[in-house]
């Protein structure tokens, strides 16, 4: 897999530098000032920052706002291939992410080199790619698609072309089942929402009766049949405004609580356990490496920092516009006051 990651240099300033008691919130915000940047942020990174950050949002959010973006630095708190998104859609800005290692399951499972010969064996299929995946495998995709998206721009194909969808097959079974479309299926699968247990569903939602299920539809299809809501991460987000409910059992990283609760403070969210009966399985170790001191480090270092050949950037820039151009007509997180922009935005934003 080719390596996207340019790496701090061995004289850089290290975590081990500096005191621990350092006020790192501060010193971000006069870095990014400083250095025209804009920090991107995930629903899944913890409320720490999130609450620093420009924007937050889900993948098909903080990919527009990349595209878009006028930063001379782009700060994505993520895991690497959502840096590589934004380095492929705006390649003139320096894209810094604060951990090398902030992998992704999905990505992982998919390696270019197999999807190749995936992509070989079915000539005739259009390969429907999730964002979950490198920037090497969108190189070899026709179209790639969110949890947001993915349904409407599978409406949107011709219906007599079958279609390829990788990486995540408990997504795929989903879209199959609400498009009633054949697809040929990767086997890939998503750390967080495979350990989720419908027997510990089940106990919860004996102890709250009148919860309501919300439900990323990359879980497994036992999870999604007790869910009152199935959606990404920012249609999860307005559900649980707008629902009536009091209490809400959440499928999905536990850290998108953080912004309901800033969202709807006088409800009750419930991470759902995993079959051990704990909720550490609802926490991304990929999305979990990312630290306040480690965005203050990137900023200050201009590494971890996202460099990508220009013959892989150019050809994975040919899918994602199709998935923008194919999604113009979905609303903007922005159109919702309750999802704005966090209030550390600035003018770079």
């Amino acid at each position: 897999m080719t390596n996207t990651v340019v790496l701090t240099a061995p004289d850089s300033i290290a975590e081990a530098d500096f005191r621990t008691t350092l006020d790192f919130r501060a010193r971000i915000d006069r870095l990014r000032r400083e250095r025209n940047a804009v920090i991107l942020a995930h629903y899944y990174q913890a409320g720490e920052i999130q609450d620093l950050a420009d924007f937050v949002g889900d993948s098909l959010d903080l990919s527009r706002k990349a595209a878009a973006t006028n930063a001379d630095v782009i700060v994505f708190c993520g895991v690497r291939f959502m840096g590589e998104v934004a380095k492929i859609l705006a390649p003139s800005r320096t894209v810094l992410i604060p951990d090398a290692e902030a992998g992704c399951s999905l990505e992982e499972s998919c390696r270019p080199e197999v999807f190749r010969h995936f992509r070989q064996r079915h000539p005739d299929h259009i390969a429907v790619t999730y964002i979950n995946c490198s920037a090497a495998v969108k190189a070899l995709s026709d179209v790639i698609v969110t949890s947001s998206n993915a349904e409407a721009i599978i409406r949107q194909l011709p219906e007599d072309k079958p279609i390829l969808f990788a990486p995540d097959r408990y997504l795929g079974a989903y879209l199959q089942k609400k498009t009633g479309r054949a697809m040929t299926l990767w086997p890939g699968t998503c750390i967080v929402h495979e350990q989720f247990s419908e027997r510990e569903l089940i106990k919860l939602k004996a102890r709250h009766p009148g919860a309501l299920v919300a439900a990323h539809p990359e879980c497994p299809a036992s999870i999604l049949s007790h869910a009152d809501h199935i959606g990404s991460t920012r249609a999860m987000l307005e559900f649980v405004i707008e629902a009536k409910g009091k209490e809400f059992i959440i499928a999905t990283e536990q850290h998108i609580i953080h912004q309901m609760n800033k969202a709807a403070p006088d409800k009750i969210f419930i991470p759902l356990p995993g079959a051990d009966g704990g909720c550490n399985c609802s926490r991304c170790p990929f999305m979990a490496r990312n630290t306040l001191e480690k965005v203050y480090l990137s900023l200050l270092n201009n590494a971890p920092r996202i460099e990508l050949p220009e013959p892989i950037r150019l050809a994975a820039l040919k899918p994602l516009e199709k998935m923008l151009e194919m999604s113009a007509s979905l609303p903007l997180a922005l159109t919702s006051p309750l999802l704005s922009p966090s209030a550390a935005q600035t003018d770079a934003c």
